[in-house]
């Protein structure tokens, strides 16, 4: 069982580590650009939304689908990822790091069922049309059945997070928060259960502890470094551009692919959202309003007078946790680049448990 996780997560990891550079791509430009970046554009800023709800779950779909079928796999993939894209309002990576590998197997299976049986002078029509209609009928299944599930998981994060707040447990709402931020669900988390609470607080006392479960800084900050001492390969290259992306942008999604790439690391956020969390709850700290996006700059202009401590230190609990429990894992457990660099090249199938 142990073999078998790990291989799931070394092809989990070969479907992000190519794409990383795409996402880096997508946070400048966010940081820079958006109303509330450094240098807002109204123009520049049409980049963020397609980049995010198509682009690269598409490229995840894409990689998925040709690490289990080579280039054919990879656009079977990437098509049959536009039904969950589709046919849900958020951001969907989780769907794409299901439908591409489902995509580029589906089409092997094809493959393998036609070699041999295509006449002579037909193997491009009949190639090109296998494809094209597995791609249209796997595409309307993540529209029908796939995208209501993922919705579903969705909703139940955000009323997962609702109940922890209202039953006055807090710090344990990292449990749920954390895995959720990384499957790309922290907006809706955030806007849509975290801020209608907060505003409701700070009516009453003048600051919310709900503006600073989901927008703190310090556990990917944390995460970040942890990659940067204790990894290797391209994401320990990429990570110094991400802090600076991450915590002084604030563009939170820039380590979310790193957590994709090494599941086991959501433990590290978990215990540094925690922390952090706990202090808060302690030391009763808040805010005023939504840090955005949730950079340091921006926790500066909403901390009201006399929460500077409470807030800033447990930004700083939050990244040293986060980072001392994820440079254990990675020294424990680290990430298998020999394992990605094969699966990169269209060995994936043999990473997952059941393929070959």
């Amino acid at each position: 069982m142990r073999e078998k996780l790990q291989r799931l997560g070394g092809f989990l990891a070969g479907m992000i580590i190519p794409n990383i550079g795409a996402f880096i791509a997508w946070g400048l430009i966010t940081a820079l650009f958006i109303p509330t970046g450094w240098t807002p554009n109204e123009k520049f800023s049409e980049l963020v939304g397609p980049m995010i709800v198509y682009l690269l779950p598409i490229l995840i779909g894409y990689t998925g689908g040709k690490m289990i079928n080579g280039v054919r796999g990879g656009v079977v993939g990437a098509a049959v990822t536009m039904g969950v894209i589709v046919g849900t309002d958020v951001p969907q990576f989780m769907g794409a790091m299901i439908m591409g590998p489902l995509g580029g197997w589906l089409i092997k299976l094809v493959d393998d069922a036609l070699e041999d049986k295509i006449p002579v002078g037909f193997e491009m029509l009949i190639n090109n049309f296998s494809a094209g209609i597995l791609a249209t009928i796997v595409a309307l299944f993540g529209y029908v059945a796939m995208s209501p599930i993922l919705t579903a998981i969705s909703t139940f994060a955000g009323g997962a997070v609702d109940w922890l707040v209202s039953a006055k447990l807090l710090p344990l709402a990292a449990i749920v928060i954390e895995p959720a931020k990384v499957l790309f669900l922290n907006n809706a988390l955030n806007h849509g259960v975290l801020a209608p609470l907060g505003v409701a607080a700070v009516e009453e006392s003048g600051k919310a502890i709900h503006f600073l479960l989901e927008t703190n800084p310090g556990p990917g900050l944390g995460l970040l470094v942890a990659f940067y001492v204790a990894g290797k390969g391209m994401l320990k290259e990429s990570a110094p551009g991400s802090m600076i992306i991450h915590f002084l942008g604030g563009i939170h999604e820039i380590y979310f692919p790193y957590v994709l790439a090494h599941p086991i690391m959501i433990l590290a956020m978990i215990a540094g959202g925690f922390a952090a969390d706990l202090w808060f709850t302690l030391l009763n700290a808040g805010l005023v309003a939504t840090p955005s996006p949730g950079s340091i700059f921006a926790y500066l202009a909403v901390i009201p007078k006399g929460q500077h401590f409470a807030v800033l230190t447990g930004v700083l609990i939050g990244a040293v946790v986060s980072f001392l429990v994820g440079a254990f894992i990675l020294r424990v457990r680290p990430v298998r680049e020999d394992e990605d660099e094969e699966e990169e090249v269209g060995g994936g199938a043999a990473a997952v448990p059941g393929l070959s």
